[in-house]
């Protein structure tokens, strides 16, 4: 089993679809073992994309991380790395796959509606980043 982590960003949490994107995690086989709702700061917020720093949709990005609430998880599943990656779809909603949640709930390159870690180092950060050992069950 592998662990991956996720987020529903401030757009699809500001339009409901929370539960929506949940129910598709669940679908698709993922067992959940670490959840919380944030309302990050822009330093939290600066701090997890830390290795974007310096690229020009920085601040946009952490701007838009620090708009509203987010959900934060943990997924497990056998190449979940590589299963919720294929779940979100491409970055840009607009060349996402059809039944991906980003075409289905992303509204642009910059909210499109969900985070996943992108290999194993990144993935152990950014669980790091947010969640202690015991809040992982």
């Amino acid at each position: 089993m592998e662990r991956t982590f996720a987020i529903i960003k401030p757009n699809a949490f500001a339009d409901g679809n929370s539960g929506k994107i949940l129910s598709r995690i669940y679908e698709a086989g993922f067992k959940v073992v670490g959840l919380k709702k944030l309302y990050l700061s822009r330093v939290e917020a600066e701090g997890f994309y830390h290795v974007h720093s310096g690229k020009p949709f920085f601040a946009e990005l952490t701007e838009f991380m620090a708009s509203g609430p987010c959900i934060v998880m943990v997924l497990e599943a056998e190449d979940a790395i590589r299963k919720w990656r294929d779940l979100m779809g491409a970055t840009n909603p607009a060349e996402a796959a059809e039944g991906t949640l980003r075409k289905e709930f992303g509204k642009s390159l910059g909210e499109n509606a969900t985070h996943g870690s992108d290999a194993p180092e990144t993935a152990a950060f950014e669980i790091g980043y947010f969640f202690s050992g015991l809040e992982l069950l």
